[in-house]
């Protein structure tokens, strides 16, 4: 028997595309209500909006750039609108770049800080009024946030970030019943396209010998979000096989 979660009223930020996809349709084949977002709209809306349609439940997927304040407003107030509350929230919305120290931009730094992290602080600050006692908040890191990685230090400092905002968020919040935790992904294969050389660079890497798939991050989120995990918050869970 797998993880229920029948009559939870879920967020999932960035819902449409990788990770994202592979936790909304989890949580709503689980049983619970999701509703998610996206920025930009394409072919992987549509066939996301008719998967669902077709899963028992109510779900939504509305538009909401949650890298702008107004974005995340609206998002939250559609959240408000039509579920009243929220047992679950996960920051899963996230953009990355490649580009050396040296010559990022400011701008781009801020893009990315917004999205990954800045977009965390203003999801969960708004939607506190939605929370309740048993109330869980899943955000999605990335294993390079205590490694490090080349081009990406951007990306980095976000994703370490939200290891600090998930350790300080647990301890504000767990008076209100409300645990907080970060799943960290490793390299997980998604619609993006990677070649054959740094796939078996990256299997090898690992020692499981393959790289992940957004179902093996959808498990860990099923997890945090169910009552299994009631004692669990604060906790950073790496799902990156044993990289």
């Amino acid at each position: 028997m797998g993880i229920s979660l029948t009559g939870k009223k879920v967020l999932v930020t960035g819902g449409s595309r990788g990770i994202g996809r592979g936790v909304v349709l989890a949580l709503a084949e689980a049983g619970a209500d999701v509703i998610t977002c996206y920025r930009e709209h394409g072919e992987h809306v549509d066939e996301l909006v008719r998967i669902l349609a077709d899963t028992p439940g109510e779900h939504h997927v509305v538009r909401a750039d949650v890298g702008t304040a107004e974005g995340v407003t609206a998002l939250l107030e559609e959240a408000r609108t039509r579920f009243g509350r929220l047992d679950v929230v996960v920051n899963n919305a996230g953009v990355i770049s490649h580009i050396p120290f040296a010559e990022l931009p400011l701008a781009e730094w801020h893009r990315v800080l917004d999205t990954n992290l800045t977009a965390s602080f203003l999801v969960v600050q708004g939607a506190l009024p939605l929370l309740g006692d048993g109330a869980s908040i899943v955000n999605i890191g990335s294993r390079v946030a205590t490694v490090g990685i080349p081009l990406r230090s951007h990306y980095t400092a976000a994703k370490a970030g939200t290891v600090g905002l998930t350790r300080s968020l647990a301890k504000e919040l767990g008076g209100r019943g409300i645990r907080v935790n970060t799943v960290a992904p490793g390299v997980i294969a998604t619609e993006k396209e990677l070649s054959p050389e740094i796939i078996a660079r990256y299997e090898g890497m690992t020692a499981l010998r393959r790289l992940g798939r957004p179902e093996d991050i959808a498990g860990a989120v099923l997890y945090l979000s169910s009552d299994l995990a009631r004692y669990v918050t604060g906790e950073t869970i790496n799902v990156d096989g044993g990289i």
